[in-house]
């Protein structure tokens, strides 16, 4: 069920402090340092506009990564910090962590649906939601998932599927420690209109002879 780590290419930065960092960024680069681990911190250049391109898809400090750099073995990391241009809001610094194969970690991982064909919720007209499209677990960095499902088997309109519901790896866990909802089967646009209509017509409808006189008056 694993999903496939990206690859995060990068090079070996020559030299340290401001003065490389600065030559970095004019050649092209976004200076970083790879730490954690049995090994020393390792100083790095990751080209930019490849960098930028990851950012852009989102999720980029929830997502595991196989760091390759030439001359070093390749190792998995994940975000710590990423630092940006206080007017641009463009990279100029990254933090990687090393991470070992039975590291736990904080992942947001992918929802998926089930069961919507044995849904009679789905099946009388009812509105599916996906409350959370992704879930916070903890996972061990050698055990990632790439999606988990949540089933929707036998839900009716009104009904809802709590974390309870989805099937997790083994060693995977939430982070939030109660049965929160995941997705949600709720009645179509125009039927729940239709039931407060009827509800508002209701109350109109009362006769006001059957009301009681007020207190004290016959």
């Amino acid at each position: 069920m694993a999903g496939e780590i990206p690859d995060l290419e990068a090079q070996v930065r020559t030299g340290t402090g401001k003065g490389a960092a600065r030559q970095a960024r004019r050649d092209g680069m976004v200076p970083g340092i790879v730490f954690g681990g049995d090994n020393d911190p390792l100083p790095i250049n990751i080209p930019f506009n490849k960098l930028l391109t990851r950012l852009r898809q989102g999720r980029f400090k929830a997502t595991l990564f196989n760091l390759k750099v030439e001359g070093h073995d390749d190792v998995r990391v994940i975000c710590r910090d990423v630092q940006r241009h206080v007017v641009k809001d463009l990279p100029t610094h990254i933090d990687l962590m090393r991470l070992k194969r039975t590291t736990k970690i904080n992942l947001f991982i992918n929802v998926e649906v089930k069961g919507e064909e044995e849904c009679p919720g789905l099946t009388k007209g009812g509105v599916l939601t996906l409350v959370r499209p992704e879930v916070e677990l903890v996972v061990t960095a050698a055990d990632i998932p790439e999606y988990v499902t949540v089933d929707i088997t036998g839900l009716e309109i009104g009904d809802s599927a709590t974390i309870s519901r989805v099937d997790l790896p083994e060693g995977a866990k939430p982070t939030i420690d109660r049965d929160f909802v995941v997705a949600t089967i709720s009645a179509p646009a125009g039927l729940a209109a239709s039931d407060d209509d009827e509800d508002e017509t209701a109350a109109d409808e009362v006769p006001t002879t059957e009301m009681g006189p007020p207190d004290g008056e016959e």
